[in-house]
């Protein structure tokens, strides 16, 4: 097994023989074979133990466990101590998805205070079949179902060549103790279902099951960076940006549903929802889907991203005459100056907004007003307009009041310029 792992770091170049690893070790049989196997690799390696205090005296064990392994392989630990039923109270967060954050947080910050190359974590075949299985039930895309990989984002995974039958043989081969998590023989969680009951039902079918779902899991993600050359000159035909989408190009080709579900890949939309946006592009506009961070809005012709946390802006008193500036590209509108009083004030549009567009006479509901102009159902929501007193003197990017606009008689005029909150 040991050469095994050997090859397949030098395979998939997961280690420098020089330079520091950090090795997180829990106690149990996977993270022990890791430690002692790149110890006997002669990798430079250093333990990392997490006490994340949910198992009472259990969790204490593990940590003395550990401490004594270390000490008698000379291998130098470092351990922390988590409050993780806290930090998944203020984080509303599951307990196994706290213990993971913090896991992981304190990992990167060992790795950056020891500038090591890379942090080497125990999960091996049986926890790859896993992974592809809890990601094709709970819905993903290719590079969920290609799993995990060896080497990302500096955590490795040497043991992806092994299962956990081979490292236990290791183990005993080597007379080697362990401890066992009790939490992970108990089926509450979606993962410990898989491991105890979904698998063993499948190897009945498949006694190779485990070698079956890893080797498609390395396949699939050697066909990612085929997949997503594809993929991006397809988003470039489609005429797609940051916030846009084209629907008038995407309704040309055939893989509508697969090219918004890789615009929004990363902005928290289900497939589900991904689906219903393709089939809603021949509807009218209006319609909308949001995520936990995100709006989509289909309005015309265009698909159109926002994030959700764009606040609304609060009315902001002008105290002199001065040119004002908020956050990007510059709307700059002239008035007269001698209609003006002061203090001038500058908010986002509220129903029942009105003012007398320039050119015109009569009054005008602003909310008509972006309609006549095709304004998107974002663009309303987030239109800022200045006021003198209660009056609204201009749209921001738009239109000016007609009242107070420059004329025969103006003696002075004042510029003002204000930017416009991003849409």
């Amino acid at each position: 097994m040991k050469e095994r792992i050997r090859k397949y770091i030098q395979t998939n170049q997961i280690f420098s023989p020089e330079k520091l690893i950090l090795v997180g070790v829990s106690g149990g049989a996977d993270s022990v074979a890791l430690l002692l196997i790149l110890k006997e690799l002669n990798y430079p390696i250093q333990a990392l133990h997490c006490n994340f205090q949910l198992r009472g005296e259990e969790s204490d064990r593990d940590e003395k466990f550990v401490s004594d392994l270390c000490k008698k392989n000379g291998i130098p630990l470092q351990t922390k101590h988590f409050s993780t039923t806290e930090h998944a109270i203020q984080n509303k967060s599951s307990i196994e998805m706290a213990a993971r954050d913090l896991r992981y947080n304190w990992f990167y910050d060992v790795l950056a205070d020891t500038n090591a190359q890379s942090i080497a974590v125990a999960h091996h075949k049986n926890d790859q079949a896993e992974t592809l299985l809890l990601n094709l039930i709970r819905g993903t895309g290719i590079r969920g179902l290609a799993g995990m990989y060896p080497l990302r984002n500096k955590i490795a995974r040497p043991l992806l060549c092994v299962t956990r039958e081979d490292i236990i043989n290791y183990l005993i081969q080597i007379k080697q103790s362990f401890v066992t998590d009790s939490t992970n023989l108990k089926r509450d969680a979606t993962r410990n279902k898989i491991r105890l009951d979904i698998i063993p039902q499948l190897a009945q079918i498949n006694p190779n099951i485990v070698h079956t779902l890893s080797d498609t899991c390395s396949i699939l993600m050697s066909s990612i960076p085929f997949y997503e050359k594809e993929i991006q000159e397809e988003l470039k035909q489609v005429k797609v940006n940051d916030s846009e989408l084209d629907i008038t190009q995407l309704q040309k080709n055939k893989n509508a549903t697969v090219l918004i579900y890789e615009w929004l890949k990363d902005k928290g939309f289900t497939s589900t929802q991904t689906a219903e946006m393709a089939e809603a592009l021949s509807s009218t506009s209006g319609k909308m889907w949001e995520s936990r961070t995100y709006r989509l809005l289909k309005d015309r012709n265009k698909l159109i991203l926002q994030r959700k946390d764009i606040e609304k802006t609060e009315p902001h008193i002008i105290q002199e005459e001065v040119e004002f500036i908020t956050e990007t590209g510059p709307h700059i509108a002239y008035f007269d100056k001698d209609k003006l009083m002061y203090p001038i004030t500058y908010r986002t549009t509220r129903e029942g907004d009105w003012f007398v567009p320039f050119g015109m006479k009569g009054k005008k509901l602003i909310s008509d007003y972006l309609t006549d102009i095709k304004a998107t159902r974002f663009e309303k929501e987030n239109q800022q307009v200045v006021l003198c007193g209660n009056d609204i003197i201009w749209v921001v990017g738009h239109r000016s009041d007609n009242r107070y606009r420059v004329d025969n008689s103006t003696k002075q005029i004042i510029k003002l310029s204000i930017t416009a909150n991003p849409i």
